[in-house]
């Protein structure tokens, strides 16, 4: 497996859909973190986006697996990022 962290761009245009539909996203999320999938995950403080860190096998299962995201699914995300990630030092080189 490797981690990869996930960035999403938001907009002020979708706040309103993202209030309604963080719910299922969290849920979502939340089934992720029970798999060990999601090693940590939260939005940025002042609202631009989130980060999400993900453990799978490739960049490709990264891909696929952010297309499953309501949030995704309901176009509420500007932009995604995907970039690989080697821990060196803390929790997550474990």
């Amino acid at each position: 497996m490797a981690l990869f962290a996930v960035e999403y761009t938001y907009s002020e245009a979708t706040v309103a859909a993202r209030d309604e539909h963080r719910p299922t996203h969290r849920g979502w999320l939340s089934g992720l973190v029970d798999a060990g999938t999601v090693r940590a995950t939260g939005p940025w403080v002042d609202g631009s986006g989130a980060l999400i860190l993900i453990d799978v096998a490739d960049e490709a299962a990264a891909h696929e697996l952010m297309t499953q995201d309501p949030f995704a699914q309901r176009n509420l995300i500007d932009a995604v990022r995907i970039t690989g990630w080697q821990p060196v030092m803390g929790v997550f080189n474990a």
